[in-house]
């Protein structure tokens, strides 16, 4: 997970090791309040999978996707859970901790990255089910599935970046915390969760390139089902993803000041 430092003062050794406080803190209050706990990392997108599953597959006759389906709909619907959650979670990131956040040394990205890095591991945690499913599936796995990290990584990159820009704008201008939510609900039929680069026609599968989300899906796929390597997806995604991290860093750092005064 990308753990950024944006201008504040103390060591990486000091940030590195407070982030892992906050971060497993987070994830300790999640589980240990929780009668299910890990379950929870599982059953939402498993319910969500099996609605899709059935609306199209058993419902619809369904021209999208790749067999096994269900694998083809889990490679995406895991890490989007991941930007789902961890997107609105930002929205309330230094309001939730006002004080706290007011009288830290610690840099104040940490409570951005915390976020990611906590998401980032309940996604992992989430991972077994994917693997599950391919076994079960009978899904082919191949060499490209080293593209997987590669995708986990890019997409904690574009995570953070969002952060550093989300976090503080929610905090200065309230209504920017519904209008995220609306948002996040347009951009997960505007993302290939449920479809692949390839199955939108004409001018739609060139403009879904610039979903940053797009690129980084398909090389979650793309040791599954090679087919769905896309050149320009990939590429414009993870220029995105580095463009929207430095916009952040760069946003975070002019706002860092009013933040603090209105919290």
């Amino acid at each position: 997970m990308t753990t950024a430092v944006v201008g504040a003062p103390g060591s990486a050794k000091r940030y590195v090791h407070s982030l892992w406080l906050l971060s497993g803190r987070d994830l300790k209050v999640r589980y240990s309040t929780s009668a299910l706990g890990y379950l929870w990392s599982i059953l939402d997108p498993l319910v969500m999978s099996g609605i899709y599953w059935f609306v199209f597959t058993q419902v619809f006759s369904r021209t999208v996707g790749e067999q096994p389906y269900i694998v083809f709909l889990i490679a995406a619907l895991l890490p989007w859970v991941w930007f789902n959650s961890a997107v609105s979670d930002f929205t309330r990131a230094f309001n939730r901790d006002a004080r706290l956040v007011r009288s830290t040394a610690i840099p104040r990205s940490i409570w951005v990255n915390r976020i990611v890095l906590s998401k980032g591991i309940e996604f992992a945690f989430s991972l077994p089910v994917l693997v599950a499913f391919a076994v079960l599936g009978g899904a082919t796995v191949g060499w490209n599935l080293a593209w997987f990290p590669v995708a986990m990584l890019l997409q904690a990159v574009l995570l953070t970046g969002l952060g550093l820009l989300i976090a503080p704008l929610c905090v200065l201008y309230t209504d920017l915390e519904r209008t995220t939510t609306l948002i996040l609900r347009a951009l997960f039929y505007a993302s290939p969760v449920i479809y692949g680069v390839h199955d939108l026609p004409g001018v739609f599968g060139q403009l879904i390139a610039f979903n940053p989300l797009a690129g980084i899906f398909s090389l979650y796929r793309v040791g599954f089902f090679p087919d769905q390597w896309d050149t320009m997806s990939i590429v414009v995604g993870a220029s995105m993803s580095f463009g929207i991290l430095a916009l952040g860093i760069i946003t975070f750092r002019s706002l860092e000041r009013p933040m603090l005064k209105e919290l």
